[in-house]
């Protein structure tokens, strides 16, 4: 029917809770906006029916009548963070077959879920893999939530990654929005039509759920899933167009020298993660000239670039259990499943990482992809390039993936990596807006914008640890103090 879209358009609206009515007057704060950070300066933002009003700089400023005075007593004011890379229909550290037996924990960590970004102050997500729908539905119906925006259900390639992880009988089902491509024929299952299956058709499925971008995957595989179908140029093309025509961002899984240089040879717009895989150049200690060339392209171009670094670093949380010790962790989850992670069924996914071998063996069979990783960002952030800001929460069942903290995380390693806290705050902000089209409501501190917003104690710019010492958030102009939404704060 022509009207589900329209409906489903206007649920998704009625499960946004409504912004704060009346004026607040943010006074006192130091302004950090990223499109102007040569300038922190003094000042107070008015905020009305969940938008910014009106930005005041220098000393002073007249309160508006009737509006309510927050004094930000000389904090740093700054806009909401955005994480361009998450997955929300996951539990991290659980299986499928446990999420159900254990549904009871899965279900307390989906009521905090949202509240966990916040904590760390993420305002916005963006959901690039989308597998339920309900999950996003249920999570914009919570009263307090960060925005989602999302690309729909993924487009990878028939028998592809990631749905080749799955049975035969089931991989279809899994991911409905495949692609066939009829240059390369597969095995498909009884009626798949493979003309409903072609990538204008799958970027028009995602772009009538909502999507803002389109997600494709260059991937050969690994472990016992290898050799798999990937684009061809030509039919590369024909997505990137389709997506261009509806004004989508087009979005690439690459984290290989392979996988990167088709993507940008071919015309995406986004790589989701970063570049560890150097294929046979992976024994190179210095950064090779064929990948320094490639960067450079990227910087020129101005292509998106997702370093992602906690999907390699978040599988070490089972072999360093210093992890669970992170007085994080237990502000993100509620004390039950934090407490389950530490028992032999919530270590399950350690072991099968681990295939015998031992703790020390695993931290050390991790570095290498970690080193080139590293040597990557480093390259790119000393030409400035167009990092955006994402984690791939939770990239694979690693309970090293945790919401909110992962994001607080992944900005000690972009830090370690040579991005400096101004980079990082760009790439969490007015980058992330721009790549997925969003810049003319969020990634800065101007009139117009929403109201999403926080106050910190100590300046970002100076060290990413300030972004634990937020104080207040404003979501959608409604107020709300850090701490009241910790997990078990409720």
């Amino acid at each position: 029917m022509k009207c589900k879209p329209l409906l489903a358009g206007l649920l998704a609206l009625a499960l946004v809770p409504p912004a704060a009515a009346e004026a607040i007057w943010i006074t006192n704060v130091k302004l950090v906006s990223p499109e102007r950070l040569e300038r922190i300066e003094a000042g107070s933002v008015l905020v009305e029916n969940g938008r910014i009003a009106a930005v005041h700089r220098g000393p002073g400023g007249r309160m508006p009548p009737g509006a309510r005075r927050v004094d930000g007593k000389g904090g740093y004011l700054t806009p909401g963070l955005i994480d361009s890379h998450v997955h929300l229909h996951a539990v991290p550290g659980m299986s499928l077959e446990q999420a159900r037996e254990q549904q009871a924990l899965a279900e307390s960590y989906q009521r905090q879920l949202p509240r966990s970004f916040l904590y760390y102050g993420y305002t916005t997500v963006v959901d690039l893999a989308v597998a339920d729908m309900g999950v996003i539905a249920r999570l914009r119906a919570a009263p307090l939530h960060p925005e989602v925006v999302h690309c729909g259900q993924p487009l990878p390639m028939a028998n592809g990654y990631p749905m080749s992880f799955l049975p035969a009988d089931k991989r279809f089902a899994a991911f409905p929005n495949s692609v066939y491509d009829p240059a390369r024929p597969t095995s498909v299952p009884p009626g798949y039509r493979p003309e409903e299956h072609t990538p204008q058709a799958g970027v028009a499925r995602a772009k009538a759920a909502g999507a803002v971008c389109v997600k494709t995957h260059f991937e050969r595989g690994f472990g016992r899933e290898r050799n798999l179908p990937v684009w061809s140029p030509a039919l590369f093309a024909e997505v990137r167009g389709a997506a261009r025509a509806n004004r989508m961002t087009l979005v690439t899984h690459a984290n290989s020298f392979e996988g990167q240089r088709f993507a940008v040879d071919n015309g995406a717009d986004v790589l989701a993660h970063g570049m560890w895989h150097w294929g046979s150049l992976n024994g190179s200690k210095e950064l090779p000239g064929e990948i320094r060339a490639l960067l450079d392209r990227i910087a020129a171009a101005g292509i998106g670039y997702q370093p992602t670094m906690r999907v390699l670093v978040g599988l070490d949380a089972y072999f360093d259990r210093g992890y669970l010790d992170h007085p994080g962790v237990r502000k993100v989850v509620p004390k039950a499943l934090a407490d389950w992670y530490a028992t032999p069924g919530g270590q399950w996914f350690g072991e099968e990482l681990a295939e015998g071998h031992s703790h020390e063996e695993m931290l050390e069979a991790g570095q290498a992809p970690l080193r080139r990783l590293r040597q990557v960002v480093k390259y790119l952030a000393a030409r400035d390039a167009n990092i955006l800001f994402a984690t791939d929460t939770p990239s694979s069942p690693t309970y090293g993936n945790l919401p909110g903290l992962n994001g607080f995380l992944e900005m000690q390693h972009l830090a370690e990596a040579g991005l400096s806290p101004a980079q990082v705050f760009r790439a969490a902000t007015i980058n992330n807006a721009r790549a997925f089209g969003l810049l003319d409501r969020l990634g800065s501190i101007e009139p117009g914008k929403d109201a999403n917003l926080l106050l910190l104690r100590d300046s970002p710019l100076a060290s990413v640890q300030a972004w634990d010492g937020i104080v207040t958030l404003w979501v959608g102009g409604r107020q709300v103090e850090r701490e009241e939404l910790a997990a078990g704060a409720q």
